[in-house]
């Protein structure tokens, strides 16, 4: 994925260093849910902390105070990275939301290392990259990248655009009034229907980003769009339960099976329409 040139986004808070302190509780509605060591915290019921060898009311592994540690290039590469993929998405959804006849209102990335604090909670970088509607600010610890690539054998560029771009269309999705028909869903008893609906309309409104991004900055390159199918196969709810306990339970889904993922992911990819992400509410659910 070509990158290196283009500019920066200027909406970002870099905590990196600074900790988040305090009780700590995972965050949702995001990509890194799907973290092999919280999908097993979640199935097994204890704190996710047991399986990273900690435990007890101390702070495990994933609190450690970063300002201990000298600057790394790799991190701040990333970081860098990040930065300008945000750019990128700002740029392709201030001109989506202008053909809609709309203001698009530029989330904020928050970058942080170990923990971080937002208005939805505190978390730890075992929960991944999420996005808090209650602040509008997408959140990333840069280390999940390293995470995709040894764990989820998720490597590539392009594949750490998609989450940048999934997390991002968690705020679209909420600017569109989305999070609203998923909140009904939730209380008429759907609570993993809603779950499921609105990341695989995060991944579908990801492709719509890919699809007006190339077109302006002819980033990809070969392998690129491979690269991020596989992450999306990666982290299907089914394959994911399927190595951690050995057998698949549809009705505790939050992010949709593998063939799901890739297939709104491709869906966007290839119409660029973001009319069409009001499929992902409007088709029965068994015909997602």
């Amino acid at each position: 994925m070509e990158w290196e040139d283009r500019e920066e986004s200027q909406n970002v808070e870099d905590r990196r260093g600074l900790g988040g302190g305090g009780g700590r509780i995972a965050v949702g509605g995001g990509i890194g849910t799907v973290i092999l060591i919280v999908i097993l915290s979640l199935i097994f019921g204890v704190d996710p902390r047991k399986f990273l060898g900690g435990g007890g009311v101390g702070p495990g592994p994933g609190a450690v105070d970063r300002q201990e540690r000298p600057p790394d290039p790799e991190e701040d590469k990333q970081a860098h990275f990040t930065k300008i993929i945000l750019h990128d998405t700002e740029v392709v959804w201030d001109e989506q939301f202008r053909k809609l006849g709309k203001t698009y209102k530029k989330p904020v990335l928050v970058l942080f290392s170990g923990e971080v604090e937002s208005n939805c909670g505190f978390a730890e970088a075992a929960t991944g990259p999420f996005y808090c509607p209650a602040d509008a600010k997408v959140y990333i610890d840069v280390s999940f990248y390293r995470d995709m690539e040894r764990s989820l054998k998720a490597p590539g560029d392009f594949a750490r655009a998609y989450v940048v771009a999934h997390e991002v269309g968690h705020h679209v999705q909420h600017l569109l009034g989305y999070s609203r028909r998923a909140e009904e869903i939730r209380r008429a008893g759907g609570k993993s229907e809603a779950s499921v609906r609105l990341e695989l309309q995060a991944d579908y409104l990801a492709g719509v980003w890919a699809h007006h991004g190339n077109e302006k900055y002819r980033f990809l390159q070969p392998g690129d769009v491979e690269s991020a199918i596989n992450a999306a196969n990666q982290i299907g709810d089914d394959r994911l339960q399927k190595k951690a306990r050995g057998y698949v339970v549809p009705d505790s889904f939050t992010h949709g099976t593998s063939k799901q993922r890739m297939r709104w992911f491709q869906a966007g990819l290839k119409s660029g329409d973001v009319r069409r992400a009001s499929d992902l509410f409007e088709l029965p659910y068994n015909k997602l």
